[in-house]
């Protein structure tokens, strides 16, 4: 056994009843902040924490972030900016991806949280709010440069931007968009999608433009703006699908194994026998199951790792166990108590997606409240 498989099964006594371990390394969430920062440069990298910092905890991810030097968030639910604006704090930037809601906008402006404007009836409300104040407030403004999602249309753009009143009572932050194919280096709709940004963008020549996401880092610099947003790479994921990842893992995921048998040849396995033993196999049971983030598409093709043993899932993911083909190892290798790994040196999380016939976003923001989760190296590591 390997010194990272006994580092987690020694864990487990302390797991106070969670079957499964899932390991955050806030210090490797820090070196991919500040190595994608300075890919950034001279622009430079915000920071999205949506979906709770992408499932890992905003409330532990964030502090590093802004220890690291963030000073721009990104979440995608107002909901989500009340919680985090206390932990962020005034002299940073919170933008709201999604926009208001009607009916939000006195709240977001006390709390001094900027809205991504993506639309006229968001502009409107958002003008509305600022003369009911008095005030001037800030707020970002979308296009869409082709994903037909959230966004003015270009057409849409050029009338806002020759009506003298259409921003009145607001102050533009940042002008922005969101690539579609920025996994995809070689992708045409990349290219596309730019030259609307810039058409888009002269439109407000004054404002910074954001438009390069994880993937767009690693296009060319032109994608990049004064402000680019990373999501996935932070935490791990590869931004660019085909390529070394350039960046740290930062999740490790093991499961404990509940129960070892042998079963005979001809025996059904799992929900709806959708595997029949055709000789005799040694099983393994392990503690988590869909409702803990590992998908049911991982029925009958995916796997996990003991000691460098690729272990193959037997039969359909349940809601709370998953059985394994372990009989690739030596017999009584594995008992009960034991750890296998699903993500981590054997198994990345592009892997399991892939496997899954997913994505890495996927698998992370989905991975369950069910575990014991362990957060390593939360200050600066000293020289």
């Amino acid at each position: 056994m390997n010194d990272t498989m006994r580092s987690v099964s020694a864990d487990l006594p302390a797991a106070l009843g969670a079957a499964g371990l899932l390991t955050i390394d806030l210090g490797a969430l820090r070196e991919n902040y500040i190595a994608l920062d300075r890919r950034a440069a001279p622009a430079r990298a915000a920071a999205v924490v949506k979906a709770d910092a992408y499932g890992l905890g905003a409330d532990k991810v964030v502090p590093v972030l802004l220890d690291a030097g963030c000073r721009d968030f990104f979440v995608a639910h107002f909901s989500e900016a009340l919680r985090l604006r206390p932990l962020i704090g005034q002299d940073c930037r919170l933008f709201v991806l999604n926009g208001l809601l009607p009916g939000d906008e006195p709240v977001c402006a006390d709390a001094g949280v900027i809205p991504v404007l993506n639309g006229f009836e968001q502009v409107e409300a958002w003008k509305a709010e600022a003369k009911h104040r008095g005030a001037v407030l800030p707020a970002a403004l979308q296009f869409d440069t082709g994903m037909a999602r959230l966004g003015l249309s270009l057409d849409e753009a050029r009338a806002l931007a020759a009506d003298p009143a259409g921003l009145e009572g607001i102050r533009l932050e940042i002008v922005m968009s969101h690539l579609a194919c920025a996994d995809e280096p070689d992708n045409a709709a990349n290219a596309g999608q730019l030259a609307a940004m810039l058409t888009a963008a002269a439109l407000f020549p004054e404002t910074p433009v954001c438009f390069a996401n994880s993937g767009g880092l690693f296009l060319s610099p032109d994608y990049r703006g004064a402000l680019c947003r990373p999501g996935i790479a932070l935490y791990g994921g590869n931004p660019q699908n085909g390529a070394a990842n350039p960046g740290k893992p930062v999740v490790t995921l093991s499961v404990a194994v509940v129960q070892a048998r042998t079963v005979p040849a001809g025996t059904a396995i799992g929900y709806g026998g959708t595997l029949v033993a055709d000789r005799p196999m040694r099983l393994a049971v392990i503690s988590a199951g869909y409702a803990d983030g590992i998908p049911r598409s991982l029925s009958n093709r995916g796997s996990a790792w003991y000691d460098g043993v690729r272990l193959p899932i037997a039969g359909r993911v349940s809601m709370d166990s998953i059985i394994l083909d372990i009989t690739a190892l030596p017999e009584g290798t594995l008992k009960r108590g034991d750890m296998v790994e699903l993500i981590g040196d054997h198994q990345t999380l592009e892997q399991i997606a892939a496997d899954a016939g997913t994505i890495s976003y996927e698998i992370l923001t989905s991975l369950g409240k069910r575990y014991r989760r362990v957060y390593r190296n939360p200050q600066p590591l000293k020289a």
